[in-house]
């Protein structure tokens, strides 16, 4: 096969993002719901897997049809050239979705496409009664919208969001992808000052140094198709050659994640050596209310405490106007909140400039825009 039709899933609210990513790698793309497709060949795979750092998974779109019964969704997944994509000892799990659709027995679909695989790989492998199921995985889903079932085939293996540096972490911590979308929301240039009050255990401060250097997020993890056999070895080596090609390791960074929490500051110096990022960005044990700085058009990007428990509520109100007031000195700064807390421009004492609603996991949130006035322009 040389075109696979291929999905990168994504977080609701942040369709936009991934697809301007997908774009910029050079595919044309649709945006729906949570998804966004694209056809590519397997170094559109590869490319997608290290570079989108936005996305979820990248699955590729085996098929869809109208399946009202049983039968029809037997027949037609039996009718799929599934020896093009397993091989005879393929370890071949199926999981399953149904949302208002008439097979909305999730056990009863995964049974049946697992079946019509099976049938239809004894008719091709001719000899083979039963399938060891030892060699390497592919993850495939059947998820049933309105009647309409599509079949993909996972080619991530864990999430996107798990670089992989990520040695320890906090009691909240937020999601890389998350991370990496908010910080595409921002106005922020990696010749400009970043920093992140409440870094935790720094995923902010490090997905904006992975940007600022432009390294590809999964350039130091494993993919669940690199153990495929028709994916090429030589296509993996390419597109690893390329990330590292066109990472700016040379890019002078001024970032700075900061928390009150000695024990984070520890985690997160920990996560940045992980990621290769030891002494590119730094990190201090400090309070909100002590912020201060003499640099300008700088960029604050922040995820703090939301106040979520009634007993913190007025903790978290205090800090958010402790807050405001320090960042009040910053004329020329620009400050991103997230937070899930809906009256956070009064006690913050500002209204912002726009708010954009984002999912931080299953919590609604939005992300308070403050902008500051552009820098001015560099002569030669």
């Amino acid at each position: 096969m040389s075109n696979f039709q291929i999905i990168a899933t994504s977080a609701m609210g942040i369709e936009a993002i991934v697809a301007k990513e997908v774009r910029a790698l050079g595919y044309e793309c649709k945006v729906e719901n949570g998804r966004i497709e694209f056809t590519g060949d397997s170094a559109a795979i590869a490319r997608a897997n290290l570079w989108l750092r936005c996305a979820d998974r990248i699955k590729i779109k085996v098929a869809a049809f109208k399946a009202e019964t049983f039968d029809e969704l037997f027949e037609q997944t039996k009718a799929i050239h599934w020896e093009d994509y397993l091989p005879v000892d393929a370890e071949f799990p199926v999981q399953g979705k149904s949302v208002k659709s008439k097979l909305f027995s999730v056990p009863d679909c995964q049974a049946i496409v697992k079946k019509a695989i099976v049938e239809r790989m004894k008719s091709h492998y001719k000899q083979v009664n039963w399938f060891t199921e030892n060699g390497p995985l592919f993850k495939l889903e059947v998820a049933l919208l309105k009647d309409v079932a599509t079949i993909t085939l996972d080619t991530s293996g864990a999430a996107l969001h798990k670089r992989g540096y990520r040695a320890a972490q906090g009691p909240a911590p937020i999601k890389e992808t998350l991370a990496a979308a908010m910080i595409r929301l921002t106005n922020w240039h990696p010749d400009r000052p970043f920093r992140d009050p409440f870094c935790g255990s720094g995923t902010i401060p490090i997905e904006a140094a992975l940007i600022g250097q432009n390294i590809a997020p999964g350039f130091n993890r494993d993919f669940i198709s690199e153990t495929w056999p028709w994916m090429d070895k030589e296509v993996w080596r390419a597109a690893r050659e390329e990330a590292e090609d066109l990472a700016r390791y040379d890019q002078p960074l001024n970032i700075m994640g900061s928390d009150i929490d000695h024990k984070m500051i520890e985690i997160a110096s920990q996560n940045a050596n992980e990621a290769g990022l030891g002494g590119i960005v730094r990190f201090k044990q400090m309070q909100v209310a002590d912020f201060t700085s003499k640099e300008e058009y700088g960029v604050i990007l922040g995820n703090p405490p939301y106040g979520e428990r009634l007993g913190d509520r007025a903790e978290v109100e205090n800090m958010y106007s402790e807050m405001g007031r320090a960042f009040s000195k910053l004329e020329t700064w620009s400050v991103y909140m997230l937070t899930s807390y809906e009256n956070f421009e009064q006690v913050y004492g500002k209204k912002a400039t726009k708010k954009r609603k984002l999912f931080n996991g299953s919590i609604r949130t939005d992300l308070y825009q403050f902008w500051g006035p552009r820098p001015p322009r560099k002569t030669e």
